[in-house]
């Protein structure tokens, strides 16, 4: 009576910066992913009541300008009893995976039987910071913060750009510019491959108009790669083509328990086995599914090469590869369908678009075993096993 199950889980499109989801906030966005999810439960062919959720849990890293409460003006929004608890969570790139965790420590702990959970991001509608200006000044210009750049892609500790950091994944790892590129060019085939089976089709939520991802570009080559001038110092590897978007999107799952689940007759899509949080040095925040995989599989008696697909947040190419370098993956078994570098990396919710994506694969019986795993800005790891019910 102690497993956990998502029984639905569903993604928006995940939109370009000041793209097609741009006038979208983080709260529309996650609202637009609700109702998909609480509407198509597993093909179970009953639709989930939002009586039937306990707690809204959602991931979030941007909040400023976005209302008191994110996952609050969610849980709202979509009808559920104002009796309900709701909070926001930011673990940076791993806010979306930590609020699924949180979900099932707490459905674990007896506190709730099923929980609404996940992340959003709309760094399109992320604001600029007048820094200082509520004390005011006494004279001189005042500088505009980018909310993007302060507090989602630059390092807390160095003020360097997290690019910046990953760096030196290069230079250890003996990865170089083309086999980032190389990387880069087959993450955007697989998406497009992927795309052409329908591999999305269960998981998209589309908002408005909008049915389709937009960052992925299917026109990539390896020349037009090469032609892309470093991002983050002139002779550095690292270029806005080996590396993952700054993109709008949300991703929601609902957790249960074994006895909600036979209650109100749901289908599963995939069992939750079990999970990681890790710290590092935020210098070497890049390799946190390092040691995030080795602390879940010591924990499950399991090793990295028992799964049979493991999905890595694309932040950086050379990051992903350095990772399975450490950890002797099977490249083949590695982001099978794209990541983020095709698909975009919309901060609060990638941790959960994994999950998403794996519970799908797993409902679809293209896998038995899946884990999801992801580095996060400050140095920490996070990881989650799913597996086939």
């Amino acid at each position: 009576m102690n497993e956990l199950f998502i029984v639905a889980a569903k993604r928006t499109p995940q939109g370009r910066l000041l793209g097609a989801l741009a006038k979208c906030s983080a709260v529309e966005l996650a609202k637009a992913a609700g109702r998909s999810v609480l509407a198509t439960p597993a093909g179970s062919g009953v639709s989930i009541d939002p009586q039937d959720l306990d707690h809204v849990i959602i991931g979030n890293v941007l909040a400023s300008g976005q209302g008191m409460n994110i996952a609050r003006q969610v849980g709202v929004g979509l009808g559920l009893p104002l009796d309900r608890v709701a909070y926001t969570v930011n673990m940076m790139c791993a806010s979306g995976m930590q609020a699924v965790i949180l979900a099932a420590q707490t459905i674990l702990a007896g506190q709730a039987n099923a929980i609404l959970c996940g992340g959003t991001e709309s760094m399109s509608t992320a604001p600029y910071l007048l820094d200082r200006a509520r004390a005011g000044y006494k004279f001189g210009d005042a500088v505009l913060l980018d909310s993007i750049l302060r507090d989602g892609l630059s390092d807390a500790f160095s003020g360097r750009p997290m690019g910046l950091l990953t760096e030196a994944l290069g230079a250890q790892y003996h990865i170089d510019r083309l086999a980032q590129d190389t990387f880069a060019l087959k993450s955007q085939q697989k998406y497009v491959a992927a795309q052409a089976r329908g591999a999305f089709r269960a998981e998209i939520a589309p908002v408005e108009n909008v049915a389709q991802d937009e960052h992925p570009r299917p026109d990539t080559t390896l020349e037009k790669l090469s032609m892309l001038k470093p991002a983050f110092k002139a002779d550095g590897t690292i270029t806005p083509g080996n590396a993952s978007g700054v993109n709008d999107g949300a991703a929601l799952l609902v957790v249960c328990n074994e006895a909600m689940l036979k209650r109100r007759n749901w289908k599963p899509l995939a069992r939750i086995v079990g999970w990681s949080t890790v710290g590092c040095d935020p210098a070497r925040f890049g390799l946190g599914p390092v040691w995030a995989t080795r602390k879940l599989c010591q924990t499950l008696g399991l090793a990295p090469a028992d799964f049979d697909v493991i999905e890595i947040n694309e932040a950086f190419a050379v990051q992903v590869l350095a990772c399975i370098k450490e950890l002797n993956l099977d490249p083949e078994r590695v982001n099978p369908d794209g990541g983020a570098i095709a698909l975009g990396h919309p901060l609060g919710a990638s941790g959960a678009r994994l999950l998403v994506h794996l519970a799908q694969r797993l409902a679809s019986g293209e896998s038995e075993k899946a884990l999801a795993t992801l580095c996060v800005g400050g140095g920490m790891g996070a990881a989650v096993m799913l597996a086939k019910v």
